[in-house]
């Protein structure tokens, strides 16, 4: 349920009225700094269901306050935006909150089979970042392969995207298996031909591989 301006405090409704489409991300991280951490105001921006509201809300959370339930809630919110609003809202979630917890990253452990997509979505972005960081991987590269192989095609974008990253770090980082990981992505075809911005990697695997892979050479 959106808020209105009955049932919200004249701090919130102060700040959603800074708030438009074209506030920058800079812009909100200023304001974060100046608010600090204030978990129920956090809240109240979030049930506005604006984009930048809920941006703001998240760099204003207090972590120790997010629970599986809640962390629940708010992806489930997430998921009624549009794709690259849900997919910009569940990114932010992570880099500012769940990463910085240990609990919570723990729980991204749990998404593999989540019904939310934004869940399976963070638990493959989660396997791909543990492998780019440089720290030892987990033990689990070839179930991951196995995986990403079967299940990959079929998947919803947003979570075909983070699959396809995890295989794409395999291929750079673990020569035993670059071969398997250039091969899947020349039989799938996914990302073939896309365009991408200057000085951005492709997503196709046998280009995303031999580029990084070149650039460690």
């Amino acid at each position: 349920m959106k808020t209105t301006k009955e049932n919200i405090s004249a701090k919130a409704e102060g700040l959603l009225a800074k708030l438009g489409p074209n506030t920058l991300r800079g812009e909100l991280r200023k304001l974060a700094k100046e608010i600090k951490l204030d978990h129920e105001l956090a809240m109240e921006l979030w049930s506005s269901g604006e984009l930048n509201a809920r941006m703001l809300a998240i760099l204003i959370m207090d972590k120790k306050q997010l629970d599986a339930k809640e962390v629940d809630r708010l992806i489930t919110d997430m998921s009624e935006h549009p794709y690259d609003e849900r997919i910009s809202l569940m990114d932010w979630l992570y880099a500012n909150q769940l990463s910085k917890n240990k609990k919570l990253l723990t729980l991204i452990d749990s998404w593999e089979h989540s019904d939310l997509a934004l869940q399976r979505r963070t638990y493959w972005y989660y396997q791909a970042r543990q492998r780019w960081t440089g720290q030892t991987p987990p033990d689990n590269t070839a179930e991951l392969l196995d995986k990403i192989e079967a299940g990959m095609a079929d998947e919803v974008p947003e979570v075909q995207f983070t699959m396809n990253l995890t295989a794409g770090w395999i291929g750079i980082y673990d020569e035993q298996y670059r071969e398997r990981c250039i091969d899947l992505g020349e039989r799938l075809g996914l990302y073939k031909g896309e365009m991408v911005s200057k000085g951005c990697t492709p997503s196709y695997l046998p280009e995303f591989i031999a580029i990084e892979v070149g650039k460690r050479s």
